[in-house]
């Protein structure tokens, strides 16, 4: 792969881990237009890689990300608003979309701050990792819109109707404890240990059996206000494709001998 490390998203491979990494750390990784151009083609470029069976998402420096760059915002304000907000459907919805529908398990490392923008990007990653007194938080109510980037889905999800009505409509921060408590995060480390913390789920991801992974994600993704009968059904036409798997049937076979399954996504 081609020297990225000038890129707005940087893209490393480590064996069939992808890491993409938000770079504007002057700016805490806030989403101008170059980094959310760059970050909607990296996440679309390690969607479609089948070399790739697991994803993390992290940005450099002390922050994750902080959303929106509100100066670009304000500029285009000025110009008369509508290419202030294109961008949602020009960057923020297919961002969101490339995470939640990518065939591959996708680690958010929250390295740092993690707010707006910048909170519905995490949220629309299978996992999360998070630095100790990171400060997280809608942000939008604050500068008088509405939440983008999935929130209003992915956070009811997580913490519940109440909950969520009271971080969006307050514009409340909160912490990665807190986050964890009301069960939007998983791990909670020290800041210099999210890299690590991350890098190895991402590892035990890309070991496992990738296209479950896949099934697993559009299941619980469609299930959403589906019924019951609506989700047995899927459930049962995604175990008869995962039946016909070498890794099923190969794991199958190790349980009944006794040893470790391996899998390698097929």
């Amino acid at each position: 792969m081609a020297d990225q490390s000038g890129h707005p998203a940087h893209v490393e491979r480590r064996g069939a881990v992808a890491t993409v990494t938000m770079q504007r750390p002057e700016a805490h990784n806030a989403l101008d237009t170059a980094l959310k151009v760059a970050l909607r083609d990296a996440l679309a470029e390690v969607a479609s890689d089948d070399g790739v069976r697991a994803v993390v998402l992290t940005g450099s420096g002390r922050a994750f990300c902080v959303g929106q760059d509100l100066a670009e915002h304000a500029s285009a304000l000025e110009g008369g608003g509508g290419a202030a907000f294109s961008t949602v459907a020009e960057h923020y919805a297919p961002i969101v979309t490339s995470l939640t529908t990518m065939p591959k398990p996708v680690v958010a490392a929250v390295n740092g701050t993690c707010v707006g923008a910048g909170l519905g990007i995490a949220l629309a990653c299978d996992l999360r990792v998070m630095a100790e007194g990171a400060t997280l938080g809608t942000a939008f109510t604050g500068i008088g819109l509405t939440c983008d980037s999935g929130l209003a889905a992915t956070l009811p999800a997580a913490v519940g109707g109440a909950r969520a009505r009271e971080l969006i409509l307050l514009a409340r921060t909160f912490d990665p404890a807190q986050a964890r408590a009301w069960g939007i995060s998983g791990e909670v480390v020290p800041p210099e240990e999210v890299a690590d913390t991350a890098a190895a789920l991402a590892d035990r991801l890309a070991a496992g059996p990738t296209r479950a992974y896949a099934e697993s994600k559009a299941v619980l993704a469609a299930s959403a206000g589906a019924s019951l009968d609506a989700v047995l059904a899927m459930e049962g036409e995604a175990q008869i494709r995962l039946g016909n798997t070498e890794d099923h049937r190969r794991a199958v076979s190790s349980f009944l001998v006794k040893e470790r399954p391996t899998f390698d996504g097929r």
